[in-house]
């Protein structure tokens, strides 16, 4: 009943999804306004499908059907509930139809947003985009990843039970669907990309209508790798929350390019350059993600967070060409239409700043890559298994990271156009000497490490900037004044900043020691005691635990330790971590004593400022929701080049003529609905 239901469901999505970006192609080619709008209606169906879908699957979990292979595979009839439910994206097939999920329920949120514009091209086309993507996941579902494929033979009384690994937190439940909103959030503006270079639309448009959503899919990224961070830091026992492990490196490269878009848009929307940078950015994170689900789901890498070897490696890697040949065609195709109508007038300008930002994220996206991909296509030519770890990222990272610090502090003093060094010094005096004094105390603290320094150095600079700004904004408006994207996008900086400065700390001050101790006995890092008590075994439905108790610093009883699950080959560890502002003490049982007087073996790991991470990750996802609230509106006598809250009277610009003549078509209407050259607006 489940396999036929769900089934069903799928094909029903996937023929919705066929019939939808059809009919649609066929109102554009016809210019047939009621196709058009019946093809934008599909889009309900295709969600319709996906919700059953995902309802089928959840029910055939809960009511432990095992006759799906699915569910035999993934879950037992002792998983908690909890689990059982996360048990639906546990696994590869689970996994693809939540993101079909997601997926189609962005589109049917576009379908609702533009209902009114259904008839404009614009729309149209990506209308098309979208559901040819979803065409693709559907068409997984139906074929190598189905996840409604029944046991063939004798149905088994109970199943597996998910990974081990992904039964021991709750962030299990949390962390992935995040994710995956991030993930599949970047299809609406990837969507409207391909559709402004169909429809030769390239003015700023489109990006107004797609800024919001672009927000939102970086803003569920972000939240999506700090609890993934999180996770690892909670479940996997080895004290770190970043490894630069492939699967993470998969969700941090679109995460750079999407950063990258989010600050060279400013620069098309304000001035009408960079157009080619920003499609192509678009492009390139929606291209990512799609890369990123090949990594995790092809089985081509080893890590804890991907999934096992499976056959739609190929499927998803042609679909990734596919997707980067389309966006590099068409941008080569429009290229005559994109060029900008005006030119950097000088370097040391905001424009110039978010062009040498671009430059630096394209950077650090391609090291990240390169680290990333290089392995896999060595063993692919030459069969030799390399690795590439931890000291190429850091060594290759760090320059690029420090420059990004340094620009974040920079970029919003400088106005548009030109700068005067009468203007960055009033503008930045107060957060260099807040950077001086940060480092002065550092070293005088004790700290050592020029690249720490620099980090903690650069992180006051960035910080004591944008809280300048929103001291000035507050001051001139009010509370109300801090929302709006250049506000919000300062409380983005002061997460980043202590993100930063938290990992170069943890990095270059933490302490690791495993000790052997005996009831009773105690042993000392860092500064901080630690004593072992004695251990004692819990039986649960689901697995067998040793706990073992250790009292920190005379204080609190924490409690490390190792969980036996029915058909896992190894226990698993459960650290146990004591929390302060100022730094955490993360236990974990390394090996469980044979008798209650036997010793245990216990490592120590004394880490400063970890809490801040998450705190910062905080910060990040808050700020980016203050930036999607429109702020007060500037006052005309405001030039545009002064900061919130902070603007002198200038005398007005002459104005400039364009570098090249600019063919001025008829006005065409834009997805605001405004009346607009084609090929000047923006200017």
């Amino acid at each position: 009943m489940n396999a036929l239901a769900g089934q069903s469901a799928v094909l029903f999505g996937f023929l919705a999804a066929v019939s939808g970006a059809g009919t649609t192609v066929a109102g554009l080619v016809r210019k047939r306004p009621a196709l058009l709008r019946r093809g934008l209606a599909h889009v309900w169906v295709v969600l319709g499908a996906a919700v059953v879908a995902v309802v089928v699957m959840e029910r055939a979990l809960i009511t432990n059907d095992f006759s799906l292979e699915y569910v035999a595979g993934n879950h037992s009839r002792a998983t908690p509930l909890l689990y059982t439910v996360a048990s639906l994206w546990g696994a590869l097939e689970g996994s693809i139809l939540l993101w079909s999920l997601i997926l189609a329920g962005y589109l049917a949120l576009m379908a609702r947003r533009f209902r009114t514009r259904a008839d404009d091209p614009l729309v149209g086309w990506a209308t098309v985009t979208g559901l040819a993507v979803a065409v693709f996941f559907f068409g997984l579902m139906l074929g190598p990843a189905n996840p409604f494929r029944e046991v063939v033979g004798k149905i088994a009384a109970d199943g597996a039970g998910p990974n081990p690994l992904l039964q021991n937190h709750p962030l299990m439940a949390f962390h992935p669907p995040v994710l995956y909103l991030g993930y599949v959030g970047f299809t609406i503006p990837f969507a409207f990309a391909i559709a402004a270079l169909a429809t030769g639309r390239l003015g700023e448009g489109w990006l107004i209508e797609t800024r919001r959503w672009t927000l939102f899919a970086w803003a569920f990224l972000t939240a999506g790798i700090i609890l993934g961070a999180w996770w690892s830091y909670e479940v996997l026992g080895w004290g770190g929350y970043w490894a630069w492990d492939p699967v993470e490196n998969a969700s941090f490269l679109p995460w750079l390019t999407g950063t990258a878009y989010l600050h060279s848009v400013m620069v098309q929307e304000r001035r009408g350059m960079l157009r080619v940078w920003n499609l192509s950015l678009l492009i390139a994170t929606f291209s990512l993600t799609i890369l990123g689900t090949f990594l995790t789901r092809s089985g081509v890498l080893d890590s804890v967070h991907a999934f096992t070897e499976s056959p739609i490696g190929p499927a998803i890697l042609g679909f990734f060409a596919v997707v980067v040949a389309a966006g590099v065609g068409l941008i080569a195709w429009r290229g005559d239409r994109l060029r900008s109508p005006g030119a950097i007038d000088s370097p040391l300008s905001r424009e110039g700043a978010f062009l040498a930002n671009n430059l630096l994220f394209g950077a650090f996206a391609f090291v990240v890559l390169l680290g990333t991909v290089f392995p896999l296509l060595a063993e692919a030519l030459n069969g030799e298994r390399i690795t590439v770890g931890r000291p190429y990222f850091d060594r290759m990272v760090t320059p690029v990271a420090l420059t990004l610090l340094f620009l974040m502090a920079v970029a919003p003093a400088l106005p548009w156009r030109k700068a005067s060094g009468e203007l960055l010094r009033t503008r930045l005096q107060w957060p260099a000497w807040a950077a001086t004094a940060v480092v002065v105390a550092c070293v005088a603290s004790g700290l050592r490490g020029l690249g720490t320094l620099l980090a903690f150095g650069l992180g006051a600079f960035a910080a004591a900037a944008a809280v300048r700004q929103l001291v000035l904004s507050a001051r001139r408006n009010g509370m109300r004044g801090l929302l709006g994207r250049a506000n919000g996008g300062m409380v983005v900086h002061i997460g980043v900043v202590v993100v930063a400065v938290t990992f170069a700390a943890s990095s270059a001050y933490g302490h690791r020691a495993e000790f052997r101790l005996s009831p009773g006995e105690s042993a000392s890092l860092a500064g901080h005691s630690v004593t072992y008590l004695g251990t004692r075994t819990v039986q649960y439905p689901s697995k067998r635990r040793v706990i073992a108790d250790v009292k920190v610093d005379d204080g609190k009883v924490y409690q490390p330790s190792l969980s036996l699950f029915p058909n896992a080959t190894q226990a698993i560890g459960t650290p146990s971590v004591r929390t302060t502002p100022a730094g955490d003490v993360y236990l974990t049982l390394i090996a469980a004593p044979r008798t209650p007087e036997a010793p245990a073996v216990l490592a120590v790991i004394v880490q400063p400022l970890v809490m801040w991470l998450w705190l910062g990750g905080a910060l990040m996802v808050i700020g980016t929701f203050m930036a999607v609230v429109p702020g007060r509106r500037r006052r005309p006598t405001e030039p545009a080049s002064a900061p919130a809250g902070e603007y002198r009277p200038t005398a007005p610009t002459p104005p400039r003529p364009d570098p090249e003549p600019v063919r001025m078509p008829e006005p065409v209407r834009d997805p605001v609905g405004v009346a607009r050259p084609a090929e000047a607006s923006g200017t």
